[in-house]
C-alpha cells in the first residue's frame, strides 16, 4: 500500500502528538527525541512531526509518497527523469530513524517531494545531503530537517 507523507516542523512536539493522536484516533508508530511519526490507515497517510524552534508556527518540512519496494522508487526516478525533472537519489540512507531508498524532486513552487521505501529501522535520525545538483530546481530537502526553498 502506498500512502502520502506529510512532514511538519512543530514547535511543541508533545502537544502536536496529543492533537494528531486525537485527530486521527491513533498513537504514533515511532517516537524518538524530537521526532514522531504516525502510520495512519484511514485516510492512508504517513504523518511525520519534527520538533523545531519553540516560537515557530507549524510549517511544511516536505511531502512524500511512501511505497512498498525499491523497484517503485526506481520506477518513479525514471519517470521523473523522462519528464525532465531534476532528481536527487539517496540509497541505503539513514533518515528519520529508518534506512531508506529515495528520490527527491521539487514541484513548481519549490516544494520538496520524496518517493521512498523504508528498508529497516535505524537508531540514527540521519543527516542532510551537503550539496545537491537539482538543475536549478532548488536544493533537496534535508532529511528530517527544515526544507530549503
Amino acid at each position: 500500500m502506498s500512502r502520502v507523507q506529510l512532514a511538519l516542523n512543530v514547535a511543541d512536539l508533545e502537544a502536536s502528538v496529543v492533537f494528531y493522536s486525537t485527530l486521527f484516533g491513533v498513537e504514533p508508530a515511532k517516537r524518538r527525541p524530537g521526532y514522531a511519526n504516525f502510520a495512519i490507515s484511514e485516510p492512508p497517510l504517513k504523518l511525520v512531526l519534527i520538533e523545531g524552534e519553540p516560537d515557530q508556527e507549524t510549517r511544511l518540512d516536505h511531502l512524500g509518497v511512501e511505497v512498498e519496494a525499491t523497484e517503485q522508487v526506481n520506477a518513479a526516478t525514471q519517470r521523473f527523469k523522462d519528464s525532465g525533472l531534476a532528481t536527487f537519489e539517496e540509497n541505503d540512507t539513514s533518515c528519520c530513524y529508518a534506512v531508506q531508498d529515495k528520490v527527491w524532486v521539487h514541484g513548481p513552487g519549490k516544494e520538496p517531494w520524496e518517493v521512498y521505501v523504508v528498508k529497516s529501522d535505524s537508531d540514527q535520525r540521519g543527516a542532510a545531503p551537503q550539496e545537491v545538483n537539482t538543475g536549478g530546481a532548488g536544493e533537496a530537502s534535508a532529511c528530517c530537517a527544515t526544507a530549503q526553498a
